[in-house]
Formats: structure tokens, C-alpha cells, sequence
């Protein structure tokens, strides 16, 4: 697993991905599903780095997935060299989006953008974004 800091990467973070049997459909490349699996493992990734969901939890609170728009720009197959990278691309007071790209051998291979919140575990309902992560944007932003 690596991570690296990009200066327009706000919270950025990169997985290596292995490709496994059970990813290929029937005609042979990555099935558009497990793109959205490797998102998930991004995002809980930059959870790790910067905001760990289990601190989240005990403060009451948790993150949800809002949407998710994926462009699929060349197929992966079994034995191709894949990772991926997601970083903060904007926080707001109640909303978050990320921005994320999957490569293959090098190549471009996906976009994402997903959007989120922070929700109260007890009701459900919206919360400010925390003010950890809020301060770690902003250091970032300030170094950019």
C-alpha cells in the first residue's frame, strides 16, 4: 500500500489493487461492480490515514455515500497491474466530494466522484463536518 501527498491532492491516498478471479465477468475484464468495491477500499483507506472510523463511531457519527459518478475508460483484466488513488477534491460545512482514479499498467483506466456526509449515528440525521478533518483540509489548503 502507498501513500503519497500530490499538491492539488488534498488527503490523497493510493492502494495498490489486486485483481482476483471472482472481479472478471463473462467477457473476461473487471466487472463495472468491483470498481465501486475499490472505491469503498479508497475511501476506508483515507479513513485510516486521516479520520479513523472506529474514533468516528465513538463520537457517534459516521460517514455515508451520497452518489457515486464512475467514466470507465479502459477495461482491466486478470494480471493487470491496478491501483488506485483518492484524495478530498471539496468540503463544504455539511458535504463532502471525493475524487478518485483507478489505473491500469500505468494507464488511465476509470474516474470517479463520490459525495457524502456525515450523519448522527442515533437519528440519521447531517452533521457538520468534523472539525479534524475540516483542519486537516485547510492545512492542506494552506500549503498548497
Amino acid at each position: 500500500m502507498l501513500v503519497n501527498h500530490h499538491p492539488q491532492r488534498p488527503l490523497e491516498v493510493k492502494l495498490t489493487i489486486p485483481v482476483r478471479t471472482y472481479d472478471i465477468d463473462f467477457a473476461g475484464i473487471v466487472s463495472n461492480i468491483v470498481y465501486i468495491r475499490w472505491l469503498e477500499d479508497l475511501r476506508l483507506k483515507c479513513l485510516d490515514e486521516y479520520l479513523p472510523l472506529g474514533q468516528l463511531m465513538e463520537q457517534g457519527y459516521t460517514p455515508i455515500l451520497a452518489g457515486t459518478e464512475i467514466e470507465y475508460k479502459r477495461p482491466i483484466q486478470l494480471g493487470d497491474k491496478v491501483e488506485g488513488c483518492l484524495w478530498l477534491h471539496n468540503l463544504g460545512r455539511l458535504k463532502w466530494t471525493m475524487q478518485a482514479e483507478i489505473l491500469s499498467n500505468n494507464q488511465l483506466s476509470a474516474v470517479a466522484i463520490q459525495k457524502g456526509a456525515f450523519v448522527n449515528v442515533q437519528n440519521g440525521r447531517p452533521i457538520p463536518i468534523p472539525q479534524e478533518l475540516q483542519q486537516q483540509y485547510l492545512a492542506h489548503q494552506q500549503i498548497s
